[in-house]
């Protein structure tokens, strides 16, 4: 077997490229890899296609990274944010693409790209606006449209728990999206809260088996001693110095 922790999360980013597509796992701040993508915009890669539930949830974490000017296009089902309008400004100016997608159908995408499934018919979406000029097919007397699988270049996932081998575990709610994420992307980045040795998480608790996962990296909530409030107190200032820049 293999350790696949890593020293940093600047470490975990080599080797991600412009145009990458990463896959964003949580759901608002449940689960969000948040010290993953501080990493990613710390790296600079550019030109990249975020596929997440959300487009963030405040002024930090990807909507920086978006006001940064370095997202090409969003895939996701929530795009605007009570917290910050920068989603919204950027695609009203045509500083981003959004392709939406109905959340359950975006979470089947993505397991089906991890399961090897090139793609699937639903009925949602079927006779709506985001069926439109999609191949369909009727099953059962219902319209049914043709979605096709996700896969990324990149997941950037958040667990409670990980062995160095790369097996993961997951706490509540924070499992989510993030092993859809983990299993859909070519290269699979876990920040942990706890980090254990083999043989430490009972099997039968794995989630993500690390066979899907190629980087682990160390990251505990409490590594940043500031409150939410003076986190996004200082994302927001961090986002005012890029515009006026």
């Amino acid at each position: 077997m293999i350790d696949k922790t890593v020293r940093s999360a600047a470490e975990a980013m080599q080797g991600i490229a412009d145009g990458a597509t990463v896959l964003v796992g949580g759901f608002g701040k449940v689960g969000e890899p948040r010290q993953l993508i501080e990493a990613l915009i710390e790296h600079g890669a550019k030109d990249l296609t975020i596929v997440g539930i959300t487009m963030g949830h405040g002024p930090g974490c990807l909507e920086k990274l978006m006001a940064l000017g370095r997202v090409r296009k969003c895939i996701a089902s929530w795009g605007r944010s009570r917290l910050s309008d920068t989603f919204e400004r950027m695609r009203a100016e045509g500083k981003v693409e959004l392709e939406l997608v109905p959340q359950g159908t975006l979470a089947e995408r993505l397991r089906a790209g991890g399961a090897g499934v090139p793609a699937f018919y639903t009925a949602t979406s079927a006779g709506t606006a985001l069926g439109a000029g999609k191949e369909r097919r009727e099953f059962g007397g219902r319209d049914h449209v043709l979605e096709y699988a996700i896969t990324g270049d990149v997941g950037l996932v958040e667990s409670w728990q990980a062995d160095r081998f790369g097996n993961l575990t997951f706490r509540a709610a924070g499992r989510n999206m993030n092993p859809l994420c983990a299993m859909a992307a070519k290269l699979t980045i876990a920040q942990t809260e706890h980090l254990l040795e083999p043989g430490d998480i009972d099997p039968d608790r794995v989630v993500v088996p690390g066979i899907f996962v190629d980087r682990v990296v160390h990251l505990p909530y409490g590594g940043d001693p500031r409150t939410e409030d003076e986190r996004i107190e200082a994302a927001e200032a961090a986002m005012q110095g890029s515009d006026a820049a």
